[in-house]
C-alpha cells in the first residue's frame, strides 16, 4: 500500500495542498494518506475533461471497446489484489470482495459490449400525412462531461456502473470517490491507464462532498451528473445541477415477502443473506420481512437461528460474515435507532450487542411502524419482521414508504405473484428471490425518494447520450 495517494487529473498525478489519513474500519489502523480535492482542482479536472472529449467523442466504437475490454482484462488479472484492497478500506468480508470484483469485471465487459450496440431507430415518416418522400432516424451522440460521486459499499462495481457507461458512449469522466473508500477509484485511474484510455477521459479526485459538490454540479462544461447516495444530499444536487441531466440513486428499505404456501427451507438462507450480506450496508438490502401468519413463527424461529450463526471476524478470514460497519458515526446511528424503536415497543430476537465498531446482526419484532428502523433506510445489520394475515395486507405496508427501490415476493401462486407485482411500487420487484438480488446488465433505479434515472450498463449509457432525430427528404416535390 502507497503511503499517500495524490489527485489523478488529466491523466498525470497531482499533488493535493491537503492529505487526511485513512484507515481500516475493522481495525482502526492507518492504511494510507488520500490527498484532498478542493473546488480549484475539481474546477481542473472539468476543464481537462472537456478538452479530452472533444477528441474522444471521435474514438470509433471498436476502440472504447477495446479499451474498457482491457480494463475487465487487467482487473480479473489481478482481481485478489484489488479484493484485498476493497475489504481493507471499506471492511468487506474477503469472499464478498472477491464477488464484487467479479461483477465490477463483468460490467465493464457489458459496457465494451453496449458501445459496439448504439443503435437508433427509424421513424415511418409515411404514418403521416405530408411525410410521404421523408426518411427519419435517430442517433444517440455522447453528452460530454459527467461528473460521477459514488458510495462506498461498492467501491469498484458501483463506480464502474458510471465509469463504464461514459466511457462507451463516447464521454469523458470526473470521479468523486466516497471518502471512506478513495484507493479502489485511484487504482482504477492506473487500470485505465494501462488499458490505453487517453489521458483527461478519466480524471479522479478525492476530497469532502461538501467542499466539491457545487463545482460538480454547476460548472458549465458539465452536461450530466450521476450519484449514489443519501437522499438528502441528492436533493441538494437535484437543486444544484438545474436542468443538466441527472441519475439520483438514493435510499431504500426494501421490503421482503414471504407468502401463504412458502417452502420455508428454501427461503431461510437467501432471506439471511438478503438482510445481512456487507452488514447490511447494500442499497437493496432487505431492512422489512413481511411472512404469512401461517408461517411466521416457523420463519422467525429459523431465521433468528441461523443469523446467530454468523461468523463474526476480520473482513480477510475467510469464514467471516459480519464485520465492522463503516464509520462510528454510523455505529452510534444505528445503536441509537435500535434503542428508540425498543423504546416504543420493539423486541430484540436477537443480536444489537456491540464490540468494537461491530454491530452484531440484529432482528427485531413488534417493531412501530413510526420508528426510524421501520421509516427511513437503515443500512446495517438491521432487519425487522412483521406477520400478516392477506397479501393485500403485505402489499400496503410494504408500500408505506418514502423509499421504492425494490421488492422481492416469495409465492407459490402464479396469479399472486403478478398480482403483487403490478401493485408494488417499486422501481423493481423480484419474484421468487430476495430484493437484494442484481445482475450488472438489468435495468436499476427507484420511485419516489429512491431517486430518477436507471442504472444497468445499456439503460445508464443512454441516460449519459443525447437522442438526435434527423430527417431527410427525397427528391424535389
Amino acid at each position: 500500500m502507497r503511503q499517500k495517494w495524490q489527485l489523478w487529473i488529466g491523466g498525470k498525478w497531482r499533488e493535493a495542498k491537503t492529505y487526511e489519513p485513512l484507515y481500516n474500519p475493522h481495525t482502526n489502523e492507518q492504511l494510507t494518506e488520500i490527498g484532498q480535492a478542493e473546488p480549484a482542482d475539481a474546477v481542473e479536472a472539468i476543464v481537462e475533461a472537456h478538452t479530452a472529449f472533444q477528441k474522444f467523442r471521435e474514438y470509433p466504437a471498436h476502440r472504447r471497446a477495446k479499451i474498457l475490454a482491457r480494463a475487465a482484462t487487467i482487473m480479473e488479472e489481478r482481481s485478489e489484489e484489488y479484493a484485498k484492497i476493497i475489504s481493507l478500506e471499506s471492511a468487506k468480508t474477503i469472499r464478498n470482495a472477491r464477488e464484487e470484483i467479479n461483477r465490477t469485471v463483468q460490467t465493464y465487459r457489458f459496457a465494451a459490449e453496449a458501445a459496439k450496440s448504439n443503435y437508433g431507430t427509424q421513424i415511418p415518416m409515411d404514418a403521416a400525412e405530408g411525410g410521404e418522400k421523408r426518411f427519419g432516424f435517430t442517433t444517440w451522440t455522447p453528452i460530454g462531461v459527467v461528473t460521477a460521486i459514488t458510495p462506498f459499499n461498492f467501491p469498484f462495481n458501483l463506480v464502474a456502473h458510471k465509469v463504464g457507461p461514459a466511457i462507451a458512449a463516447g464521454n469523458s469522466i470526473v470521479l468523486k470517490p466516497a471518502e471512506q473508500t478513495p484507493i479502489s477509484s485511484l487504482v482504477l485511474a492506473e487500470i485505465f491507464k494501462e488499458a490505453g484510455l487517453p489521458e483527461g477521459v478519466l480524471n479522479v479526485i478525492p476530497g469532502k462532498g461538501d467542499v466539491l459538490s457545487e463545482a460538480l454540479t454547476t460548472h458549465p462544461h458539465v452536461k450530466k451528473v450521476t450519484f449514489t447516495g443519501s437522499v438528502e444530499v441528492g436533493h441538494l444536487i437535484q437543486q444544484q445541477a438545474g436542468f443538466r441531466k441527472l441519475t439520483l440513486e438514493l435510499g431504500s428499505n426494501s421490503p421482503f415477502i414471504i407468502d401463504e404456501g412458502v417452502n420455508i427451507d428454501k427461503v431461510i438462507e437467501r432471506s439471511v443473506l438478503g438482510a445481512f450480506s456487507n452488514n447490511g450496508q447494500v442499497c437493496i438490502s432487505i431492512q422489512r420481512i413481511y411472512v404469512h401468519q401461517s408461517l411466521y413463527e416457523q420463519f422467525l424461529e429459523r431465521f433468528v437461528s441461523r443469523t446467530k450463526q454468523l461468523v463474526v471476524g476480520s473482513p480477510l478470514d475467510e469464514d467471516t460474515n459480519i464485520t465492522a460497519v463503516i464509520s462510528k458515526k454510523s455505529l452510534d446511528r444505528l445503536q441509537s435507532w435500535i434503542h428508540e424503536a425498543v423504546q416504543e415497543g420493539a423486541t430484540i430476537e436477537c443480536g444489537g450487542n456491540v464490540e468494537g465498531n461491530v454491530l452484531y446482526p440484529t432482528v427485531l419484532t413488534n417493531v412501530n411502524r413510526d420508528s426510524k428502523v421501520f421509516r427511513f433506510e437503515v443500512f446495517g445489520p438491521v432487519v425487522c419482521v412483521f406477520p400478516f394475515a392477506t397479501l393485500d395486507e403485505a402489499i400496503k405496508d410494504a408500500n408505506d414508504s418514502r423509499y421504492g427501490l425494490n421488492s422481492g415476493v416469495m409465492t407459490p401462486s402464479i396469479e399472486r405473484a403478478f398480482y403483487a407485482a403490478e401493485r408494488l411500487e417499486t422501481g423493481g420487484v423480484v419474484i421468487n428471490d430476495i430484493p437484494t438480488y442484481r445482475i450488472d446488465n438489468m435495468p436499476y433505479g427507484g420511485w419516489k425518494d429512491s431517486g430518477v434515472g436507471r442504472e444497468g450498463v445499456k439503460y445508464a449509457m443512454e441516460e449519459m447520450m443525447e437522442q438526435k432525430f434527423i430527417s431527410f427528404k427525397i427528391g424535389d416535390e
